[in-house]
């Protein structure tokens, strides 16, 4: 149970990650993709009692989460709004160097897609957001209204795989404005239907979330950074 009395959410994959870690008592550890603070509490725990840990993620919201979960562990924990290419940089400023294990979840988590202001699911409606900072970059609706269809249908078969990419972009295109995530979503599935269980705008919600945020980029900076 959380401090409030509500039941805390426990990651995926929980165990697993904490057994790749090779968590030992005193050890210092860098969690790269913050989230509520989930891997984080685990790490603490396991770490105990002198073990310390760097909590980094790119969304304000995630570090005030984490900042009352893990209020318990008191100056064991350092959090850091930012983002995880920055990892050599921010690991030296709070003596994290070196990290006896590195930790970068990717992905979202499942508090940024349950929250419709953010923009980053289509089962939930709201603005055509998905930046990780909503306060750094431009949202997904200047990419969705402003891109030609090219630049579109590259975005959505690059980052999303999306073998449809150009008729989704000619659609997207003909349709603007586009300016909620609802909106899209259907203009993506008028445009290739249904395919089986997975809803046809999955792809496309993927790829502009990974472009938004130039998520690849920022991985092939923080990689080379964490051996």
């Amino acid at each position: 149970m959380g401090r409030s009395g509500e039941p805390t959410h426990i990651p995926v994959l929980y165990q697993e990650v904490l057994q790749g870690l090779q968590v030992k008592p005193g050890g210092r550890y860098i969690d790269g993709t913050l989230g509520g603070g989930g891997h984080a509490a685990g790490i603490l725990e396991r770490s105990s009692p002198a073990g310390r840990l760097l909590g980094i993620d790119a969304d304000p919201t995630a570090i005030a989460i984490s900042i009352e979960r893990l209020a318990e562990y008191g100056p064991r924990v350092t959090l850091v709004n930012a983002n995880f290419a920055q990892l050599a940089e921010i690991a030296a400023q709070y003596g994290f160097c070196p990290a006896d294990g590195i930790l970068l979840d990717l992905g979202l988590s499942s508090l940024q897609l349950a929250s419709g202001e953010r923009g980053f699911s289509f089962q939930v409606e709201g603005p055509l957001d998905m930046r990780f900072n909503p306060h750094q970059g431009n949202p997904a609706s200047e990419l969705v209204n402003e891109l030609s269809t090219p630049e579109l249908a590259d975005i959505l078969y690059r980052y999303g795989e999306e073998r449809q990419a150009r008729r989704i972009a000619r659609a997207i295109v003909a349709a603007r404005p586009i300016h909620t995530t609802r909106q899209l979503a259907e203009v993506v599935a008028r445009a290739v239907g249904r395919r089986g269980k997975i809803h046809p705008a999955t792809r496309t919600f993927q790829a502009l979330r990974i472009a938004v945020n130039d998520e690849l980029s920022a991985l092939s900076q923080a990689l080379p950074q964490a051996v």
